[in-house]
């Protein structure tokens, strides 16, 4: 991880796998498809992030191999359920990158295998980076105000799109309840 404890782009596809695993058992070419797919559409072909080896995470004794040849399915093992829960509980930055909404998109996917009061931080946290977005946005349109061009104008449009994106998290926060998931998503980390 970084020093402020958010992901790099290797710990985001690891994320992405061991989740991916924590859903359901799958084969190493699916799962090997399945996560290039999901980071290929949020973040674009990028391959300095795909590199990542899944043969890595059964060196790491993350995923274990259960089954013979083509039939063979990987499953996390305890450890890849601890890593996937340490990669899911990392902070977001307060910027936009075309990783962060990687890291944001792995946390939706897969919010619900977190307990309640987790999900509710993780909210929280995500609320709290676009906040300070928001506000490093306000100071940079206050500072250019009085500025002839497009600056503004640009501002006001992602400044606007910052403070929507705050009022559906708070709203989706408060809509968090049992009936996401299994409201104690322990349980589905814990299975597989």
């Amino acid at each position: 991880m970084f020093a402020d404890n958010t992901l790099t782009p290797k710990e985001a596809v690891r994320l992405c796998a061991l989740g991916l695993l924590a859903l359901s058992p799958r084969s190493y070419a699916t799962l090997a498809s399945d996560v290039r797919h999901f980071v290929g559409r949020v973040v674009g072909p990028t391959p300095e992030i795909m590199g990542h080896s899944i043969e890595l995470l059964r060196y790491e004794g993350l995923v274990e191999a259960m089954g013979e040849g083509d039939a063979a399915k990987l499953h996390l093992t305890d450890a890849g359920r601890a890593a996937m829960r340490e990669l899911l509980l990392a902070n977001v930055r307060a910027h936009s990158t075309e990783l962060n909404k990687l890291v944001m998109a792995l946390k939706f996917k897969f919010l619900h295998l977190l307990p309640l009061s987790e999900q509710r931080l993780q909210v929280a946290l995500l609320a709290d980076a676009t906040d300070r977005e928001l506000a490093r946005f306000a100071d940079l349109r206050a500072h250019h105000a009085e500025q002839p061009g497009f600056l503004v104008s640009w501002l006001d449009h992602d400044i606007q799109a910052l403070e929507r994106r705050l009022e559906w998290l708070a709203q989706f926060q408060a809509c968090l309840v049992q009936t996401h998931g299994s409201g104690d998503g322990a349980d589905a980390i814990n299975r597989s």
